[in-house]
């Protein structure tokens, strides 16, 4: 027997025993389950103001999609105020941003300069509501500065985009909330909206308008609790126009803020999620997991 053809016997058998460790501490079959990640706030750019550019900061280390609830730039939505104010800041994330507009994106007439700035990514013009899926959720952008009535053209397309998807878990998003302790307080007008999200089994709802941040137990459209088929509400005015304080405390209010700038990111998998609210500038911040309607 040649040396040449000892020395490769050795070399099998060094490799064949390589591979015999490299079994034992081999990866298990299968991924693990798969998730996707939205991140955001409303309330956001004005310009003269500065925390929009640390929650922006705070956008650069979140991968996925980011969501707004509306008054995107301020005071008016103006051409120039997007491209003054937001552009800057929150316009460095404008390709993965899926936004909804709120009452001083309107200021300027038909919220032009905003689907304008946004593109498709912000929907049909002439309605401004849309729908998206995320991973295994159904994602619903709505327009709560037009008519959300209940027989409305918004409200029937509602009900027809629910009729053709069948997602076990989803998330709807819009400017003003349902229910608020804030300045502004909770809107009654928003309750037809409420009323589908809820017959429909939707399991998170974000909104903006009051600058601040709440948390809501999950409850009806009347505000009743229901831990089994309620609606957990986020209110997450905290872009970074000037916060603001609350009023009274509403009922089903499980945590609120008003001196912390930061973002929401939620973490959806296909059964349940994680929120977790993330400053930018101050120490607040809020934690948990929520489990989809069955």
């Amino acid at each position: 027997m040649t040396n040449r053809f000892v020395s490769q016997l050795a070399a099998a058998a060094v490799l064949i025993a390589a591979l015999a460790c490299a079994d034992d501490f081999a990866e298990p079959e299968g991924n693990p389950e798969p998730f996707a990640t939205m991140v955001g706030a409303g309330d956001i750019a004005a310009c003269g103001e500065s925390a929009h550019e640390a929650t922006a900061q705070v956008l650069d280390t979140i991968p996925g999609t980011v969501f707004t609830t509306g008054d995107n730039a301020y005071p008016d939505g103006t051409a120039q105020q997007f491209a003054d104010c937001y552009e800057p800041t929150w316009g460095r994330h404008k390709g993965r941003t899926r936004p909804s507009p709120g009452n001083h994106d309107y200021h300027t007439p038909g919220g032009a300069a905003y689907f304008a700035y946004f593109g498709t990514n912000a929907g049909d013009p002439s309605r401004g509501y849309y729908s998206y899926d995320l991973g295994d959720w159904h994602v619903i952008v709505l327009n709560s500065n037009i008519d959300i009535g209940t027989n409305s053209p918004q409200l029937l397309w509602l009900r027809g985009d629910f009729a053709a998807h069948s997602t076990l878990c989803a998330v709807a998003y819009w400017h003003h909330p349902r229910f608020s302790s804030g300045q502004h307080g909770s809107d009654d007008s928003i309750q037809p909206i409420w009323d589908a999200l809820f017959e429909a089994g939707v399991d998170v709802v974000l909104n903006g308008h009051d600058h601040n941040y709440e948390r809501f137990a999950p409850q009806t459209p009347t505000g009743a609790p229901d831990a089994a088929r309620g609606i957990r509400e986020f209110v997450v005015g905290t872009g970074g126009k000037t916060l603001r304080g609350f009023g009274g405390v509403a009922a089903n209010s499980e945590i609120r803020n008003s001196d912390t700038y930061g973002v929401l990111k939620l973490t959806l998998r296909s059964t349940d999620y994680d929120w977790d609210f993330i400053p930018g500038s101050g120490q607040f911040v809020d934690s948990g997991t929520g489990t989809c309607h069955p």
